[in-house]
């Protein structure tokens, strides 16, 4: 039996799903494409190949290894991406909840089965149908549950909005003793600069009390605000907008101190650095392309 844990964004990692970019299919055509990102390079010939997405992925691998964290990934589908493990389903406390995700991606949520399975069923849920909630707009934290959203009246029109005030809804009542607080994102169907598909790609908390944020990734200024307060300013990296368009915020805590960053995040990785983590960089630019970085590839099941 799996004992799921997780109550925040950086205690010590036990055990993780890692999704995988083998059987990756072919470059998507434009109309199939999720998000404006890998729209943007399936039109200019430059969406990631299969052989190096694997590659990075491995790197990614070998240093949960080396942490000595088991590594579940999920069983192959011929021509599938499955490289977001985060998209599909999350873990709260000890409850393993699997999202209602874009209808084509349904398959995804049967590869890693075999690791439900190991889980107590009562502590397996699924909310109901008119719930959109995703991984990457849930981040924990202790009593919080920061949860990414789209409020606005054209909420069905877009693609990139993944969680509706329904998701929110779901979270408020399932876990009552928890403090649910809501974000209103940026989306934008056409201008990946614009557009804030996942709550990680726009905030991310890290150590014990320090936070990345984008400014603009917020609708509501007063939002972005109490997220700065919170952590207070002094402990919080502030992105630009190219540096939100590289996924900056979609980094990926091991530990308190421990964090697994893209190697071209210069900036960032030096501030991490100087505040005292240790950085473990890893080649992630063709991944990124793909609208989503290293929280969006992994899904933590057991943190200390």
């Amino acid at each position: 039996m799996l004992k799921l844990n997780v109550k925040n964004e950086t205690s010590r990692l036990r055990a993780v799903v890692l999704g995988t970019a083998v059987s990756n299919g072919p470059t998507p055509s434009l109309d199939e494409a999720y998000d404006p990102k890998s729209a943007l390079h399936i039109k200019a010939g430059t969406y990631p190949v299969e052989a190096d997405m694997v590659k990075e992925m491995e790197a990614v691998a070998a240093i949960f290894k080396k942490y000595d964290i088991k590594v579940y990934r999920p069983e192959l589908i011929e021509d599938c991406n499955q490289i977001f493990a985060r998209d599909i389903a999350f873990v709260i406390d000890d409850v393993f909840v699997k999202a209602n995700i874009l209808p084509e991606r349904e398959n995804e949520l049967d590869a890693i089965q075999y690791v439900i399975d190991q889980v107590n069923p009562a502590k397996v849920i699924r909310p109901e149908e008119e719930v959109h909630i995703e991984g990457g707009d849930v981040m924990l934290w202790n009593d919080y549950i920061f949860v990414g959203t789209y409020r606005e009246a054209d909420y069905a029109d877009y693609i990139v909005a993944r969680t509706n005030r329904q998701g929110v809804e779901f979270l408020e009542k399932t876990f009552p003793h928890k403090k649910v607080k809501s974000f209103n994102l940026r989306k934008s169907q056409t201008n990946p600069r614009d557009n804030a598909l996942h709550l990680d790609c726009c905030f991310q908390p890290i150590g014990t009390n320090k936070a990345i944020l984008h400014k603009e990734g917020f609708l509501e200024e007063e939002e972005y605000e109490w997220l700065l307060n919170y952590f207070g300013k002094e402990n919080c990296f502030i992105i630009s907008k190219e540096e939100m368009y590289n996924m900056n915020s979609n980094i990926f805590s091991i530990s308190e101190d421990v964090i697994v960053s893209e190697k071209n995040f210069t900036r960032l990785n030096t501030w991490l650095r100087d505040n005292g983590f240790t950085v473990e960089e890893v080649p992630y630019a063709e991944i990124s392309k793909q609208e989503g970085l290293l929280r969006c590839s992994t899904m933590p099941l057991i943190r200390d």
